[in-house]
């Protein structure tokens, strides 16, 4: 199968998995909701560990814990803004991800930016603007918002680790040959390890809440779609550029401001889809320039 096809797929599954997580994060606590989903999908990996051949190396493994560290907490962050802002105002913020790797490397690996990568870069700017602007609002205010609201904050914390995460992806299938179905079951247990210790750090034993049963059915149908498109994610990756994955895969915000804002009838939906197409725009043109 192309990897195109798989990335699209990966994206249109994220998609989902965004809207269900919305409406389960409705009645549920995040730190509750990590660990009991951390727990079904790493029933639903057992299979992959099956079909292992070889141990990975002791580095590579360590390596791949470090990375499902700064993911899970980068997940959490995300499901924590989910849960305060609406999906159609979170969402579309992740894409600004290639806009801060470009900034990096201009700052620290002394790269110059490219004429079209300054354009991206600005679209970024002004998507994101749009993204908060509202009537009777000083110039300033929507960039204000993003760093005086708790649930931005979330967001900009989760872009910067996924930053890190996006690249360490890539090293640990090519660089240290990690087979998908390897690199998705030891994740998978390293996720379940990290998202229960966050539930017991956050939440003392006898106050943890068990999902309600309507909560656990989304929960399965979550888990599978998660395990769906992280696997297709990581396919594509495996087999074209991280760069033009991520570009394919950025659809899926556009797909869940869209059906997430009518669905959960969320505000100012038609600005912030033309916010969302703006910062998909300069995310395009950063990444294929």
């Amino acid at each position: 199968m192309d990897w195109t096809l798989i990335a699209i797929i990966s994206a249109l599954f994220s998609a989902l998995a965004s809207i269900i997580e919305k409406k389960i994060l409705f009645k549920e606590r995040v730190a509750e909701f990590t660990a009991f989903l951390a727990l079904i999908n790493l029933i639903l990996v057992i299979p992959f560990f099956l079909s292992i051949e070889s141990i990975p190396s002791t580095t590579g493994l360590l390596v791949l814990f470090f990375k499902s560290l700064l993911n899970a907490i980068a997940f959490f962050c995300v499901m924590k803004a989910i849960k305060s802002l609406e999906l159609s105002s979170a969402l579309p913020l992740l894409v600004l991800t290639p806009g801060l790797v470009a900034i990096f490397a201009s700052i620290f690996l002394k790269e110059s930016l490219m004429l079209w990568q300054i354009v991206g870069l600005i679209l970024l700017i002004i998507g994101t603007y749009a993204l908060q602007i509202r009537k009777k609002q000083k110039f300033l205010d929507p960039f204000k918002i993003l760093f005086k609201t708790k649930g931005y904050r979330y967001v900009i914390t989760a872009l910067l680790l996924f930053t890190i995460t996006s690249i360490l992806d890539k090293t640990i299938l090519k660089v240290f040959k990690f087979p998908v179905n390897t690199f998705m079951a030891f994740q998978h247990l390293f996720f379940a390890i990290i998202f229960i210790a966050i539930l017991f750090i956050f939440i003392k034993p006898k106050k943890i809440q068990v999902p309600s049963k309507s909560s656990w059915i989304l929960l399965i149908i979550l888990a599978i779609f998660t395990i769906i498109y992280r696997y297709a994610e990581l396919t594509a990756m495996s087999m074209a550029p991280v760069a033009l994955v991520l570009v394919l895969k950025r659809l899926s915000v556009l797909f869940s401001t869209i059906v997430g804002g009518k669905l959960f009838k969320e505000s100012h939906l038609l600005l912030k889809t033309i916010a969302t197409i703006i910062i998909i725009a300069g995310a395009l043109l950063i990444i294929l320039t």
